[in-house]
């Protein structure tokens, strides 16, 4: 213990007792909850560890109690930097080809559900809408699964999630088993969604990572409806043979997954990412429901269940629209599914190189005034193959949003809440492509399929409005 001495300038040092440090830290955590910190980090995380007993002997996770660090110098993880993280990008990217398969398929085989189980609109719209309870589960779950599991319970359910749903939509049962699989499709979905988002968000580059990830959703969703539809229309072959694929393709997702992620449990997660505010409870209610985390949180969230609403109707119906208003044939209006997600694939391959040079805040901006003006055209001109070039290059201008959005909301949260925010506004907002198809579906029944257009514009409009009101955004971190 340290005094001043009153008649020098020196002081006198006393040695006092040290207590056990089991008693010390029991101590202490009775009358102080803010640990002592060590190199910037809390003394907690070096001496216990990752799972102890609460005072009614329950399990609690320490990461959740603790202190705000004094330091923050972890360097930022790279596409190659530790060593894994490729093969793990490889898995990444393999997981959102599957997605994009998953997605842009319901447009694919619509008209052929139609005919199969004699359904309405209405009726055949149910399987947008299932996905949404799914797409929700995993918004609430999430942060769950990271805390507990790690990246390797994100990289066992999504996969195992789809594998179920594609095996029971392979043996084609009544319709209502068919829209009751789709939840399960929906939190494969959303689960890998928000956590490889946040994942990939968070590194160097992420812009362009994020824009092949993307890309690879994109190319999922261009592949799917091109196969599906040559083997329905062209071969004449039943429209569920076509999961058949889907059952090998998500097979090897789950094998790549749980294999490169198997090693990122629940406690290399918590000890990569501790808490930075002084916070206590749930990190999802904090990004949720505490400003100003809150605020980014929930424009994310919605602008992305605009933007994935816009996505999947315009996929999920652009075959319905081609076909009956605009006179095509069931192949070539397949094929304008095919361009429309083609257009996404290259707009998130190339402007995600141009975004992040001209900031992520003003490309956006740009691209949905520009994505409007493409979708005025395909509504007010009505030619085949205008339609089918406009949507094509509406595509490629909305490509990188969604991964503007995850790099905007990683630069503006702290790391802590990187998952728990991101990942619901990704999962939240998946429920978009839930939501409003379905609504599509409702309207067109009453009034035709037309009504597509000016839903979509409208859309275009609000998300737009959305973008403007996220905070400005921090100087780019090297």
């Amino acid at each position: 213990m340290e005094r001043p001495n009153a008649s020098s300038s020196t002081a006198i040092m006393e040695l006092e007792e040290l207590d056990p440090i089991h008693a010390r830290q029991e101590s202490h955590s009775t009358t102080n909850k803010q640990a002592p910190s060590v190199s910037g980090r809390s003394l907690r995380s070096h001496i216990s560890s990752d799972s102890h007993k609460d005072d009614h002997g329950g399990d609690f996770d320490r990461n959740e109690t603790l202190p705000s660090p004094t330091t923050a110098t972890e360097p930022i993880e790279t596409w190659r930097s530790p060593s894994g993280n490729m093969y793990k990008l490889f898995a990444t990217f393999w997981a959102f080809t599957i997605m994009g398969m998953n997605d842009a398929t319901y447009g694919a085989i619509i008209p052929y559900l139609e005919t199969y189980y004699d359904l309405s609109y209405i009726v055949v719209s149910l399987i947008f809408l299932s996905p949404f309870v799914g797409y929700n589960l995993a918004a609430v779950l999430n942060n769950t699964v990271h805390l507990k599991h790690g990246q390797r319970g994100v990289a066992f359910i999504g996969p195992v999630c789809h594998l179920i749903a594609y095996i029971v939509i392979a043996l084609h049962p009544p319709y209502p088993v068919l829209v009751v699989v789709f939840v399960l499709a929906g939190l494969g979905n959303g689960i890998e969604d928000s956590g490889w988002n946040a994942w990939i968000g968070a590194m160097a580059n992420a812009n362009e990572l994020l824009g092949f990830l993307h890309g690879f959703y994109g190319a999922g969703a261009t592949v799917a409806p091109t196969i599906a539809t040559t083997m329905i229309a062209e071969g004449g072959l039943p429209w569920y043979y076509w999961y058949y694929c889907m059952i090998g393709f998500a097979f090897i997702e789950a094998c790549t997954s749980l294999h490169a992620f198997w090693g990122a449990t629940g406690a290399v997660f918590r000890a990569a990412h501790p808490r930075t505010t002084n916070e206590s409870g749930s990190r999802l209610k904090e990004a949720c429901l505490k400003l100003p985390a809150a605020r980014v949180t929930w424009l994310g969230a919605l602008f992305l269940l605009g933007y994935v609403g816009i996505e999947v109707a315009l996929g999920g119906w652009i075959v319905k629209f081609m076909i009956e208003v605009r006179h095509g044939r069931p192949f070539a209006s397949g094929m304008t599914a095919t361009g429309f997600w083609l257009g996404i694939t290259v707009g998130r391959l190339v402007l995600g190189f141009v975004t992040p040079r001209i900031g992520e805040k003003l490309a956006v901006t740009i691209y949905l005034p520009i994505a409007m003006a493409l979708q005025l055209l395909f509504w007010l001109v009505p030619q085949f193959y205008v339609s089918a070039v406009a949507v094509s290059l509406q595509g490629f201008f909305l490509g990188p949003m969604f991964p503007a959005v995850m790099v905007v909301c990683t630069r503006l949260l702290p790391k802590h809440l990187h998952v728990s925010s991101i990942g619901f506004a990704a999962a939240f907002g998946g429920s978009g492509g839930a939501i409003f198809p379905f609504v599509v579906g409702v309207i067109a029944q009453a009034k035709g399929v037309q009504v597509l257009q000016p839903i979509i514009i409208a859309l275009l409009a609000v998300i737009w409005c959305l973008w403007i009101a996220l905070p400005k955004m921090p100087r780019k971190r090297e």
